[in-house]
């Protein structure tokens, strides 16, 4: 019995300790994981509860005012910009500025940002359009901006040259920008 107390409890002391340091660095990793994900791949699973406040697709691809739109490559390519006509030149073909949301459905962080851009569209109707991309959809333009990591968000004032964001940012921080980028007169 002497020897169970003198060899094991110190052990179990070690182990106890051990697995503390493990628990903090595991969580401290899943934070750090949590803010971004890479595009090259991840969890596929959909919840189609999280995607976007309930919208669908189809219904986000009709053009209308206040709402959040997904693009095609081809659509991009008529409403904002047509980089194989205009490869070295930025030229914006809107007439409003605009945020683009480079997501993927795969990616948590997206999803957390899904119902911001929908709150975004609805308070700056007829100021702004807001366009979403599926990265996974969209390979060939998700190469041309170079989009490794998402959620990314474009920037794209009416005149001037675009800017590009990276993670997902809190509403307030998107507010300032919507501000200070595409609305600056």
């Amino acid at each position: 019995m002497r020897f169970i107390k003198k060899f094991f409890l110190p052990l179990q002391h070690k182990i106890k300790n051990n697995m503390n340091k493990i628990l903090i660095i595991a969580s401290v990793f899943v934070l750090l994981s949590a803010s971004a994900c890479n595009s090259k791949g991840g969890n596929k699973e959909e919840d189609p509860a999280a995607v976007s406040s309930g919208k669908t697709e189809t219904s986000m691809s009709i053009a209308g005012e206040g709402t959040v739109v997904h693009l095609t490559a081809e659509q991009f390519r008529d409403k904002v910009w047509d980089y194989k006509a205009n490869p070295g030149q930025w030229v914006y073909k809107g007439d409003l500025p605009c945020l683009i949301d480079f997501y993927a459905d795969w990616c948590r962080p997206c999803k957390m940002v899904a119902p911001i851009m929908d709150e975004l569209a609805a308070e700056y109707k007829g100021k702004i359009r807001i366009y979403k991309i599926d990265t996974e959809a969209e390979r060939e333009l998700a190469g041309v901006f170079n989009i490794r990591t998402i959620p990314a968000v474009l920037f794209v004032p009416k005149n001037g040259q675009p800017q590009m964001s990276v993670g997902a940012l809190p509403k307030p921080t998107f507010i300032q920008a919507i501000n200070d980028v595409l609305l600056v007169k």
